[in-house]
């Protein structure tokens, strides 16, 4: 047994929440919604090592640059310069096509505030890469963390967000009171 899978399989023998997993596709955009606590990124990697699958995630480059870097690179860290990210999606599709195997978990909302919108970024990608999207969750509510289901983007911008809402509009974050409504800036506001 790998020493991540060893932590995995401790974490979780002590955790409340449980991990639930539907198959993953080997290439994939795992959406990490709703991001509204640092535990996230603790809950989504317990459960990339469970199921023994390497993943990628986007952070500032001000983290790869800290103390906090090598660490951060050894768990799939990849710096994205907020302030000048030209080329991001571009480059990211390219690694897709390049590799058998790539997995990129991204939190669309971009923060653990609240906001009224999320990024489309994880969109991008995965609609210029040719690979599914899966639903990366962690629910308050249930108690779960894991991700279920994965979809091919079709280009139409509303449907495929409004089949996103569908899958988020009953979970709810470790800080509930963060949870956003999946939105991007370009859509026109959804009606409650």
């Amino acid at each position: 047994m790998s020493l991540k899978r060893f932590i995995s399989r401790t974490f979780q023998k002590f955790s409340r929440w449980e991990l639930q997993l539907d198959p993953l596709p080997p290439k994939a955009v795992v959406i990490g919604a709703p991001h509204t606590s640092n535990w996230d990124a603790i809950y989504m990697l317990v459960a990339f090592w469970h199921a023994d699958r390497n993943l990628r995630f986007l952070v500032k480059d001000s983290v790869i640059h800290s103390p906090l870097g090598p660490l951060a690179r050894a768990v799939g860290a990849v710096g994205v310069d907020r302030n000048s990210a030209h080329g991001v999606v571009s480059d990211i599709a390219r690694q897709f096509r390049e590799s058998d195997d790539f997995t990129l978990c991204l939190a669309p909302k971009g923060t653990r505030g609240k906001r009224d919108t999320w990024r489309s970024g994880f969109y991008h990608i995965a609609y210029e890469a040719g690979v599914p999207v899966v639903f990366g969750f962690i629910d308050s509510r249930t108690r779960t963390y894991g991700w279920r289901d994965s979809f091919m983007l079709t280009g139409d911008r509303k449907a495929d967000m409004d089949r996103i809402r569908e899958f988020y509009a009953n979970i709810a974050g470790i800080n509930p009171e963060l949870t956003s409504q999946p939105r991007l800036r370009d859509e026109s506001p959804v009606e409650d």
